[in-house]
Order: C-alpha cells, then structure tokens, then sequence
C-alpha cells in the first residue's frame, strides 16, 4: 500500500476546517445579499462588505466575532486587534472602541457575524461546568485575539445551518449556543468570561465602575469617590481600570461623552454647543478640542460627513 497517498490525520482535519469556513461563508453569502448587515436569529448578527471600510466610533457589547472570509481590525485605546477567518475575537465589556474592515472586495467580500454573549447563559454554563471565578483573579484586557479552533468553528458552522430551518432553530440554536459558551469557556480565554458573569475579585468592581461611567457619563467624575465605594485605593482602581479597558477612567469617560455627543448631533440635530453641553462639557471650546482629538474633525464637519454617507456607527 503507498502510504504517500493517503492524507495524515492533520491534513485531514486542516481540509475539515477549510470546508467549513467555506460552507461559513457561503451560508453568510446567502443570508446577506446586499451590503449591509442582518440579524437572523435573536443574538447573532451578520455582516457582508464588499470594500475595506471604516466602520467608526461605537461603543462594544460581550459577543464573540468570527469572520468567514476577510479580515478586521478593532482598536481600544493603544492597542489594536486584527482578527481573520483563522483567529476570533472575544469582547466582554460595554467599551468605547474603534472598527474597520481592512480586507474585502466585489470577488471575494467581508462576510463576518457577531453573536452576543449573555450574561445570564454565561454564569449559567459557569456554574454547570464547576468553573468558579480563581481564588486570585488577575485583571485580563476585556477584547483579545485567538486562534479559531475546530470544535469552536464546528459549533458555529451549526449555528448558521440553523438559518434553512426556522423550526429547528426555536430548539437548538439555545443550545447550540450554549455549547459555544462552553468552548470559549475550556478555551484559552475562558478567564475573560469571568467579566460578563461578574465573578470576583477586582474585575468585579472595575466592571461595576464602568457601567456607573457609562450610565452617569455627562456627571462630574471624581475618581476619589468611586474608588472609596469601590473598596479600593485610587492608586488601584486606576490601574486595574486600565488593565481592564485599556484607558484610564478619564478617558473612558471622555470617550463615551464625545459618541453620546455625536449621536446627539445626528439623530437629534443638535448644535455642538448644545450636544457638549449635554454630554457634561463646560466649555464649548474644550469640547470641540476633545471631539477633533478623537474623530479627526471638528463637530459640524464631521457630522457633515456622516449625514452624507461617508461612514456608518461602528460595530464588532
């Protein structure tokens, strides 16, 4: 028998994995016809582009990404992540980020989905495999890149088959779901999980203290204050903040302000002045500095620019 013509068991499951990441994008082809993205299934978002494109400003949501063919990049803060149909993202708290598409074309489109992560079923699956948050949380970045591996790859392929059987879906895209919570869970970024259940230790507070800046954003932020209720020094609470979210809780601050201005500038069609003063800016002037800092223009120009269709809200 010549053994030369016979594939080994590696070559058999990279072959395996290359099907399905084109039986992926196929079935993302099909559901997203145009330009644009669709939510076919509660949860779970679709996306096709045929360009690179900045995808701008927004704020992130605990999701896992994939990308079927294409590639992206996301930046928080310093730092930047690009993710591919070979790697996944995982995001596990409510951030101010950055996106674009920087892979894709009329031939071969970006063709990517999003699918939240629950809290709820994350602590649930927690709880039933016996993993507890470690006696020693170490505070984990709340975006990072891995390696997409074949279990992980199969569960969403599944997920998406469920998309030509709407009856079928009802019943076990709850549980295919679940199973891909698990293998992010076994996975090497299971820890970061530990973020959208809120379990122990300091992540536990600096994921109670972002969503006290995101909700009471236009306040006057005394860091002094939080970091007391908090239970922690000031020294500490800035640096697990920034561990976590990659800003310090000024930033992070100023951030969310600057988005929640544009939106009000977009959909409500206020002035800058009217929008920064909303949003907890004093100074007309301070706020048009910050806002060119972080979206390139100044408020009227750049919402010029995005009422004529030059870029859309961003997204994981």
């Amino acid at each position: 028998m010549d053994l030369m013509n016979h594939p080994t068991h590696s070559e058999r499951e990279a072959h395996r994995e290359q099907a399905e990441r084109e039986e992926l994008a196929g079935r993302i082809a099909r559901a997203v016809r145009e330009e644009g993205t669709a939510v076919p299934l509660e949860g779970l978002q679709l996306r096709r582009a045929s360009a690179p494109k900045e995808l701008g400003h927004g704020v992130s949501y605990p999701a896992l990404c994939v990308i079927a063919q294409g590639a992206k990049e996301l930046l928080l803060g310093e730092d930047r992540y690009r993710y591919d149909p070979a790697h996944y993202l995982i995001t596990t708290a409510t951030l101010p980020i950055t996106s674009r598409i920087i892979e894709a074309s009329e031939e071969r489109p970006f063709l990517g989905l999003v699918l939240r992560l629950d809290p709820t079923l994350v602590g649930s699956v927690m709880v039933e495999a016996g993993h507890s948050a470690p006696r020693r949380p170490s505070d984990v970045r709340a975006i990072a890149v891995s390696l997409l591996d074949a279990g992980l790859l199969d569960a969403v392929v599944r997920l998406v088959r469920l998309l030509d059987s709407p009856t079928d879906a009802r019943f076990l895209a709850p549980l295919i779901k679940r199973e891909i919570v698990y293998r992010l869970l076994m996975g090497e970024q299971g820890g970061r999980l530990n973020h959208i259940a809120v379990l122990g230790g300091h992540t536990h507070r600096i994921v109670e203290a972002i969503d006290r800046l995101r909700k009471d954003f236009d306040r006057p932020l005394r860091i002094e204050d939080m970091a007391r209720e908090l239970g922690m020094s000031v020294s500490s609470f800035h640096h697990h903040f920034k561990a976590v979210t990659a800003m310090s809780p000024l930033q992070f601050q100023k951030q969310i302000r600057l988005q929640e201005a544009r939106r009000l500038m977009l959909g409500d069609d206020l002035d800058a002045a009217s929008a920064g003063y909303r949003v907890g800016y004093g100074d007309a002037s301070h706020f048009t500095r910050d806002y060119k800092r972080l979206f390139g223009e100044p408020p009227v120009r750049d919402v010029e620019r995005l009422r004529e269709g030059v870029m859309e809200s961003a997204s994981l």
